[in-house]
């Protein structure tokens, strides 16, 4: 399995009342590796992540991607027929653990992942690159009508940034990662996960969740370290999630589609202020 840091000597240089000094001293970046997702296969999409939770990733990838889904007849992970590691190497020849391949159980969505296929490298910085339009971009939320089970103090809410910063091992280590935490209406949270890219962090968080059989995410708030994008609210609406709350500003696109979507959206959430953009009902003051 690949690290989640890497070590590199660098060079710092520091201005002093003495000058301009420098030295040379070990750092730790966070590590950055292609992963490939093949469904049955057939390769659908490369996307650029933290090596760890990978099968999390994929498994929350396909939820975003509509593949996979919580219905009453095939609950979570029963959906996945399968889902391992393909063989791949380095220049050395050792595994590198950077390709997966999934098969599905319901052919239908094993077709859908055949006419969706990405045609293009997803970076860290973009979850939605390689569809061919907004109409392919904007997936058919299952969750239509949405749930009212989440009940958030304004105090906890403004806590969520704090708390999410604490648990964060990699950036603690690093400083360049991302972060996204699944809370509870008290603010405990209840699944954290880090990755260079924000879409890479909540697909791990929303694969977790799906692998334990826990969709639809009703009753929790998602806080993300960065922007609230759309296709942040679109992930967090097809898994069900009530509140997508974000250290960074929203975009106009994702705060119409949180508003369909039945979402409280939060921006700007930096522990003394926030600014609730949609759906603010859930949260007491």
């Amino acid at each position: 399995m690949g690290r989640l840091t890497q070590r590199r000597r660098i060079t710092r240089i520091r201005r002093t009342e003495e000058g301009i000094t420098s030295a040379t001293r070990p750092d730790a970046l966070a590590a950055e590796e292609p992963l490939e997702l093949r469904i049955g296969g057939e390769s659908f999409t490369v996307t650029m992540r933290t090596p760890g939770h990978d099968f999390e990733l994929a498994a929350g990838f396909c939820v975003a991607e509509g593949l996979l889904r919580s219905t009453d007849d095939l609950a979570g992970a029963d959906q996945l027929r399968s889902m391992r590691y393909c063989a791949g190497t380095d220049d050395q020849g050792n595994q590198t653990y950077n390709v997966i391949d999934l098969e599905l159980a319901d052919p239908a969505a094993m077709a859908t992942a055949v006419s969706q296929q990405r045609n293009v490298l997803t970076s860290s910085a973009c979850g939605i690159c390689g569809t061919t339009s907004i109409d392919a971009v904007e997936k058919s939320l299952p969750h239509a009508e949405a749930t009212q089970e989440l009940s958030i103090s304004a105090e906890t809410l403004l806590d969520l940034p704090g708390a999410l910063r604490e648990a964060q091992e990699i950036f603690a280590k690093t400083g360049g990662v991302h972060a996204a935490g699944l809370f509870d209406g008290e603010g405990k949270l209840l699944i954290l996960r880090e990755d260079v890219g924000r879409h890479n962090a909540v697909d791990k968080v929303i694969g977790r969740a799906f692998l334990d059989d826990q969709l639809p995410l009703s009753g929790t708030a998602l806080q993300v370290s960065g922007r609230a994008s759309f296709e942040l609210v679109q992930k967090a609406a097809l898994a069900g999630v009530e509140m997508l709350t974000a250290v960074g500003a929203p975009s106009s696109l994702a705060a119409d589609l949180a508003d369909r979507a039945g979402i409280t959206l939060a921006g700007f959430s930096r522990g003394r202020t926030i600014n609730l953009y949609t759906h603010p009902e859930r949260v007491r003051f």
